[in-house]
């Protein structure tokens, strides 16, 4: 491995050896610079197979797109992007705190009820945001 690549989200398991790798070691950068030319990532689980541990090393070519971005691709980001700020801003919202776990307590037991406050959040803006586009 080339010393400009960086490490981050790997996590490494180590004994007298290494026990498990999982998570991007190498990532190549979009911005050019200290780019890795490839991906190198490492995956762990503990199956219910004959072998409990699972241990795969993937090593992935950098890519460049070869068609455009579409508009549909676009309008996808920008949702998310609106959206993501609209839950950061109504989490910290100290108006709303208090009616929100409410309304997320009263439907989390029900049938389709959502699990999580953020994912009831993420609902809720996305909802607010379809409406308003």
């Amino acid at each position: 491995m080339r010393a400009d690549c960086r490490t981050r989200m790997a996590k490494v398991g180590w004994s007298a050896g290494i026990d498990y790798v999982s998570g991007a070691l190498s990532k190549p950068s979009k911005g050019g610079q200290h780019s890795c030319e490839k991906m190198l990532l490492g995956t762990h689980r503990v199956a219910a197979t004959m072998s409990s541990d699972c241990n795969r090393l993937y090593l992935r070519k950098k890519v460049q797109r070869s068609t455009p971005v579409t508009a549909r691709e676009m309008q996808a980001r920008t949702r998310f992007a609106a959206v993501r700020q609209a839950v950061w801003d109504r989490a910290h919202d100290l108006n709303k705190i208090s009616q929100d776990q409410a309304a997320f307590i009263a439907q989390k037991d029900t049938a389709g009820g959502i699990r999580t406050m953020n994912a009831w959040l993420w609902k809720q803006e996305g909802d607010l945001y379809d409406a308003n586009h």
